[in-house]
């Protein structure tokens, strides 16, 4: 790990970015300061709004004690202007001509309005990489819509996805659950970045810079699980359930009470042909005595253990709660290859000596309190380049003169030939920004396949690479496309039940994740199957897997032997808790992943409720965020040095990296941390949460951040007398009076039609947003329209359906789900032959032999 400015190697070394940007933005720049990029904060002359939000060291409300702005702003420097002067505009005018990248979060037109936009900066300074982040976008029917946190994640639809079980009839008596944290602005942030690297990468081969839109919203409505594809194919809902995935249908508890009253995820498989747990837990149940009437030859057989789900998550209860949170008994399961976790406190992650062995957290010095304080520093382990984690965030204005002293000159932009045609165009009539990339693709589920998904969007030649005795489990996750196609699809009234499979390319969710890939057949236990591959990876700029760890270098193919075979290749492994460290041999999808990180206790209600988790394998998307991030990053600094390098990346990293200030308030301040519900305790609102309406498990998301909004909100909410009442006549009242005031709110939004009500709240200037569901997003939302966020793609076996495009929209290299194929995803094993000839100058007889000996 480096700090900045010091001569150790890292990613974006040299790079200049300027930030203009509170809570919308400092994320994007933070991961890009990580990177090793020159990160300057431009702020207004009393300080960014962010200096304001909590949590605060000692609880010392001063803007420089802020540890929501110490984290987000780690290895930045800070610059004061007065944007409303002339002075303050020729200076940031001045910075931005030398600048490569420049992240504005402004509301609407306000840089633009000074002459500080888009427009005008690239007439001086063509080759800059503008990223602009809005709430919704700046047109649209919803442009001038007021966003926030809670707002974004009700909208986007991830709040529908996560709370607590129904009641038995059905019905909710709980809210749906938002995950705290800002993670509305973490994901808008990793997609920024994504396309920000993709424009650096174009900008090198062709001196071109662009802009870019990335609307918070399209990001987080993009950012679910089934839900979608469940809706799309089958017009099947989904429900919230406690500590688990939404689902269409009950699926059994999987949080277990250990003896102590803390939890574990014993999780066990139940979808068929994924790599089954069933050995390992029929295992611990014999060693500890509890296999009963688990024995016998029906077990073995899973479609009986699907049957019996409900009771074998009974005796695993049992089974836990025979156990201590802390007896060991948990690293005994995972020791044993099980896909089990603690559902762990996030500092309880601190002293973890797995995580000490990767560099995972850091130590940053504040001088001025003569302390320093552990926070989440690397993404990802890599022997060749550092990730940059500190120095400490900047005091208000510090690096004035220094920053207005060096950023007067830059060097011109690198250009290098990359020997392909940059002007083939995509269905836009624009070049794609990644066109001649070459990518081996050995990705497994949608953690390091997604990767490829963004690649070849962006024009990547994306070559997934899988064979038959170990298929990608998603193409059993049982959501299949209706015999009858889309005709079927869209004449249905009701939730269809879902086709059996009869082939392995029926799973919507596997094709959404793989759209614009090329897919080979290749079997990696014959010799000549792995020649193959190794041939493959001998061209690639590129190469993705998922394995478990250790996976590749008992193939014979670690780093090691990937450099002898191509010595630049950028080689990224995603896993669940990475491959160096104590849980080397540990397995982990996305909720045991989120389980150990921390997400999962960080959202729900205060105790003796039990956390509610986010309710579907939300690592599993930042998994793949990261790792197109470290695929970038990594051709990035490839491109500028000519060396590759390798990463090992985790998803409980990447969740950890989400816990926000967590770490940073426990080590400041000695404080664990509390779930909160829906409430906003670092940046203080009042009402604050979501609210029934009209209809069942209709609810709508208010924040009230001001006594102004607070006026409008009691106004069209039909109560201006609760104006009057003493309780509620300071933020800070509302906030110790939010029983009361909670109560009230819901009587007032209950019966109201939700989108009206959103509507005439948004009208009055307070953030408003209606919970929406997959339905909602696809048939009513009008700003997702707007952008149009699904495009049709065929697919060769189910024909043309709906897919999500990438949300940040690019002007001079528009992405496009289908990529070069211009298709949804593959049929297993499509494109073998077309990959052999292409790549590997193979003959049709010389491929139809290898086919017939079973090597492809």
């Amino acid at each position: 790990m480096a700090e900045a400015g010091s001569k150790l190697d890292t990613y974006l070394r040299g790079l200049r970015v300027l930030e203009v940007a509170n809570e919308l933005g400092e994320y994007a720049g933070k991961l890009l300061a990580g990177l090793g990029a020159d990160v300057v904060k431009v702020e207004p002359i009393g300080g960014e709004e962010t200096r304001a939000y909590g949590p605060f060291y000692q609880d010392d409300p001063d803007p420089d004690r802020s540890l929501y702005f110490w984290h987000y702003n780690l290895a930045k420097r800070s610059v004061t202007l007065d944007l409303d002067s002339e002075d303050g505009q020729r200076q940031f005018a001045q910075l931005a001509a030398v600048a490569d990248v420049v992240i504005d979060a402004r509301p609407g037109t306000y840089l633009a309005d000074r002459n500080l936009g888009y427009q005008d900066l690239s007439r001086t300074n063509p080759e800059l990489v503008y990223l602009r982040i809005s709430p919704f976008g700046d047109d649209g029917p919803w442009a001038d819509y007021v966003g926030s946190d809670l707002v974004h994640l009700a909208l986007g639809g991830m709040a529908m996805n996560c709370g607590y079980d129904p009641e038995p009839d059905g019905t909710y008596d709980t809210p749906p659950m938002a995950p705290q944290m800002w993670q509305a602005y973490h994901v808008a942030g990793e997609q920024g970045v994504i396309a920000v690297l993709g424009a650096l990468y174009y900008r090198l081969s062709t001196g071109r810079g662009q802009h870019l839109s990335c609307a918070v919203h399209q990001a987080n409505a993009v950012c679910t699980e089934l839900d979608l594809p469940n809706w799309l194919a089958l017009r099947r809902p989904h429900h919230r359930q406690t500590g688990r995935h939404s689902s269409p249908v009950t699926t059994p508890k999987s949080l277990s009470l250990t003896k102590d009253g803390r939890y574990l995820l014993p999780y066990v498989t139940y979808v068929r042909n994924f790599p089954p747990s069933w050995p390992g837990d029929i295992g611990a149940l014999r060693r500890h005595g509890m296999q009963g009437e688990l024995e016998g030859p029906e077990w073995d057989d899973p479609d009986y253990r699907i049957a019996k789900r409900e009771y074998i998550a009974a005796v695993m209860d049992k089974l836990v709660a025979r156990f201590a949170f802390d007896s060991g008994f948990w690293r005994e399961m995972v020791e044993a290859g099980q896909t089990w976790a603690p559902v762990r406190l996030p500092e309880e992650n601190l002293d973890d000596e797995h995580w000490r062995k990767r560099g995972t957290f850091t130590q940053v010095k504040y001088p001025e309190l003569d302390a320093e304080f552990t926070d989440i520093g690397a993404r990802w382990v890599s022997e060749q380049v550092d990730w940059v984690t500190g120095p400490r965030a900047p005091m208000l204005g510090e690096h004035n003169d220094e920053v207005l002293r060096e950023w007067v000159a830059r060097d011109a932009v690198r250009q290098i030939e990359r020997g392909v045609d940059n002007d083939a165009v995509s269905p836009y009539g624009k070049p794609y920004a990644m066109t001649g990339l070459k990518v081996v693709d050995l990705s497994w589920m949608l953690a390091s396949a997604g990767a490829g998904k963004f690649l070849a969007a962006m024009g990547a030649e994306v070559i997934k690479v899988e064979h038959e005795s170990r298929l990608d489990g998603m193409r059993f996750t049982e959501v299949t496309y209706p015999t009858g196609g889309r005709a079927e699809r869209d004449s249905a009234t009701e939730p269809m039940t879902p086709p059996p499979m009869t082939t392995v390319n029926q799973s919507a969710n596997f094709m959404e994740i793989n759209t614009g890939k090329s897919a080979m057949s290749l079997n990696l236990k014959d010799p000549r199957g792995k020649k193959i591959l190794e041939d493959l990876i001998r061209e690639a700029d590129v190469v993705i897997e998922g394995y478990s760890p250790g996976t590749m270098k008992r193939m014979g193919l670690g780093y090691d032997r990937l450099v002898e075979l191509n010595p630049d290749v950028v080689y990224v492994q995603q896993s669940g808790l990475g491959e160096r460290g104590t849980y080397d041999r540990a397995k982990a999808f996305g909720p045991t992943a989120q389980a150990f990180s921390g997400l999962t206790e960080m959202s729900g209600l205060p105790s003796p409720w039990p956390p509610a988790g986010i309710g579907y394998s939300y690592l599993d998307w930042f998994g793949a965020y990261n790792a197109t991030t470290a695929i970038l990053a990594g051709l990035y600094r490839r491109d500028v040095t000519g060396e590759g390098c390798h990463i090992d990346a985790s998803q409980v990293e990447t969740g950890m990296y989400l816990a926000g200030t967590a770490f940073l308030d426990y080590s400041a301040n000695g404080r664990a941390w509390q779930r909160r519900g829906n409430r906003s305790i670092d940046k203080p609102a009042a009402p604050h949460g979501m609210y029934r309406t009209e209809g069942t498990d209709r609810w709508i998301a208010i924040a009230c951040f001001n006594d102004e909004q607070w006026r409008s909100a009691a106004e069209v909410l039909g109560h201006p007398e609760w104006l009057e009442d003493d309780r509620f006549a300071t933020l800070q009242l509302r906030l110790q009076n939010q029983d009361a005031l909670d109560a009230l709110v819901n009587s007032a939004t209950d019966g109201r039609e939700r989108y009206a009500l959103m509507d005439a709240l948004q009208a009055a200037g307070v953030p408003a947003g209606v919970a929406q569901n997959a339905q909602d997003r696809v048939e009513t939302d009008p700003q997702l329209a707007h952008r149009e966020w699904l495009i049709d793609l065929p697919q060769t076996e189910n024909g043309i359906w709906p897919v999500k495009q990438i949300p940040v929209l690019m002007s001079e290299t528009p992405t496009h789900a289908g990529g070069h194929k211009q298709r949804n995803g593959p049929n297993y094993g499509e494109d073998t032959a077309e990959v052999l000839q292409k790549h590997l100058g193979m003959s049709p007889s010389e491929v139809q032999q290898l086919v017939d000996e079973g090597v492809v």
